[in-house]
């Protein structure tokens, strides 16, 4: 049925479900006019964007053997086929305005996407990515959650996040050992955090690092804080208490 080999080094599973493929295309807004997929592999995903007719299509894939399939399987996409990694890719050159991501992300690099997303986060307006199901929960976990934690406070921080639903390893070519799900980050109202936003990465990333102690101990690395946090940990506060303690943080290190 294929003929591109999926490689382990590049976390590939091709999915083989054209109802769960037309299900993840299907879950972009009604108002998105350009779209990139990342990863599209053999192609199962871009049929459906191909069909949806948006203005502006662009696949992007770094595997050169999915790429001769893609050019011999899918002619129509012609220039909107980029051969090339996504990560180290400047997404300012590939769109005129704003987009959306889309794709079944490989789970050893769908954090350096979402965190890709967030760096250019003034263009991308909506993300729908298929990723394990392990590591979407973590991402959509509230505060008290074992499962919240740093990815969900710097996505959340800049995007609506939705867990769409769950996939089984059987749609897949090879099946991976552990069961996906498919969510939606939806771009938020927020402009600025409020905070230096290097800073609030340091926080957040420090805080989970040690999420055992109180913030007091937590983050000695950073400052000697007692403020308001102290005698809470991680998992207890909400983006909005991460912002306030990133500019008590920030006060403290002025006056060291």
């Amino acid at each position: 049925m294929y003929d591109v080999r999926a490689k382990k080094h590049l976390g590939q599973h091709f999915l083989k479900d054209d109802n769960i493929a037309r299900k993840i295309a299907g879950s972009l807004s009604g108002d998105v006019t350009r779209v990139l997929e990342v990863g599209p592999g053999t192609g199962v995903l871009t049929k459906f964007l191909l069909e949806t007719g948006y203005t502006d299509l662009k696949v992007v894939e770094v595997d050169r053997e999915s790429v001769a399939y893609l050019e011999q399987n899918y002619p129509e996409l012609k220039e909107a086929l980029i051969s090339g990694d996504f990560l180290k890719m400047d997404l300012r050159t590939l769109f005129s305005d704003k987009f959306a991501i889309i794709g079944n992300f490989p789970y050893n690099i769908s954090s350096q996407i979402f965190f890709k997303a967030i760096e250019n986060r003034e263009l991308v307006t909506e993300l729908v990515g298929m990723i394990q199901q392990e590591v979407a929960q973590r991402i959509v976990a509230g505060p008290g959650s074992k499962t919240y934690g740093i990815l969900s406070v710097l996505l959340q921080a800049w995007f609506d996040i939705e867990y769409l639903f769950t996939v089984p390893p059987t749609v897949f070519v090879p099946p991976p050992k552990v069961t996906s799900a498919v969510i939606k980050f939806t771009r938020n109202k927020v402009d600025n955090l409020g905070c230096d936003t290097v800073l609030f990465h340091s926080v957040v990333k420090t805080a989970f690092n040690q999420r055992r102690k109180t913030l007091h101990n937590a983050l000695k690395p950073l400052a000697d804080y007692q403020g308001d946090y102290a005698g809470k940990r991680a998992e207890q506060l909400s983006v909005a208490q991460f912002i306030e303690l990133t500019n008590q943080i920030e006060s403290i290190k002025q006056t060291q």
